[in-house]
């Protein structure tokens, strides 16, 4: 019976390869939880309130719902005219419930509560803004 030991070289490039797979692995899954961190995080949720300027589809590649909500805010001054301001946000495609009730306010142009979530980074396919509309909640009169 002879058997052959394995040389240093070949212990050396068994070795390599493994740890070479480990890392790689490791930065694939870092990866995979930064990206899901980034899509999925919330960095801010909030309401704000005011009149709809406007509700559009837009995109060439990615066609997705963009709006801007029209926020009045007083002067400090007496007498001073209101400033006018204005929110960018997004709405994702799957929200045909929200979109509804946006265009229709646009249209009415009554005074809405916007419910936000604010999430870390703007995706194409999901929207130009970094804030995405959860809830639309009408005013009363």
């Amino acid at each position: 019976m002879n058997i052959e030991k394995p040389s240093f070289g070949q212990k050396v490039a068994k070795t390599t390869k493994k740890i070479t797979m480990i890392v790689l692995g490791s930065l694939l899954l870092i990866g995979i939880a930064v990206l899901s961190f980034l899509y999925w995080g919330v960095y801010d949720e909030g309401v704000r309130a005011g009149k709809i300027l406007r509700i559009s589809k837009q995109g060439v590649v990615f066609k997705t719902y963009e709006g801007q909500l029209s926020m009045e805010a007083f002067g400090s001054l007496k007498g001073a005219s209101p400033i006018a301001e204005t929110f960018d946000f997004s709405v994702e495609n799957s929200k045909e419930a929200i979109i509804k009730d946006l265009e229709a306010v646009a249209l009415s142009g009554e005074r809405v509560n916007l419910h936000y979530v604010k999430r870390y980074r703007a995706f194409p396919w999901r929207g130009a803004s970094k804030y995405y509309i959860v809830q639309v909640e009408r005013s009363p009169s």
